[in-house]
């Protein structure tokens, strides 16, 4: 579990595919805290942490998450959010997020607001899985890239979220501009709203 508040950036050092799927070589702050066996978020995605060595860990992507996450885009050189799991005896500052990602958003519009910035993300719309929770509400939670954020204008696929300087700086937020592709993660709670109202 995890909170959306991210870390810093990891630095994809290398990538390997292997069959179907892709073993992703980064190198960030804490490298040297992390163990295997560990749950990091990737631009929102929950992977494990297989290997260690030199100051660079490995974390593997398969089939279902690449196709469902921007992981896929990776290169060398990249910047990728990380967050390492929440502890249970700290504030939780953003919302619960598991590092499921959904799906993925394009960035179709940034607007400079003078001391902010404006991003607007649309996405497929699904009426059915709208019904199940896979949706936005104005000032409810989405998380951008493993970013929680509070949500504005949501329509039926789409939405825009503001982000501060520090957050723009400090996460790769300053590398998405228009026709980025984006990992998006709905609010856990609307979910299980939605399916409990599915039940009765």
């Amino acid at each position: 579990m995890f909170s959306g508040i991210v870390e810093e950036f990891a630095t994809v050092v290398a990538v390997k595919r292997e069959k179907e799927n892709m073993h992703f070589f980064l190198t960030c702050s804490f490298v040297g805290e992390l163990k295997i066996d560990q749950s990091v978020a990737h631009n929102g995605v929950c992977l494990t942490v297989v290997d260690i060595k030199d100051d660079v860990y490995v974390v593997t992507a398969m089939k279902e998450t690449l196709e469902k996450s921007n992981l896929g885009l990776l290169r060398v050189g990249d910047k990728v959010n990380v967050e390492r799991s929440m502890m249970m005896n700290g504030r939780l500052d953003g919302h619960i997020v598991q590092g499921h990602v959904d799906q993925t958003a394009l960035c179709v519009d940034v607007k400079d607001r003078q001391g902010s910035y404006e991003f607007t993300f649309e996405y497929d719309k699904d009426v059915e899985m709208a019904k199940k929770g896979y949706l936005t509400v104005d000032k409810g939670s989405v998380t951008v890239n493993g970013v929680s954020l509070t949500v504005c204008n949501s329509t039926d696929h789409s939405f825009q979220v503001n982000i501060i300087p520090y957050t723009f700086e400090h996460t790769n937020f300053h590398q998405i501009q228009v026709g980025t592709k984006v990992n998006i993660e709905f609010d856990i709670i609307g979910k299980y709203i939605a399916r409990i109202q599915s039940l009765s």
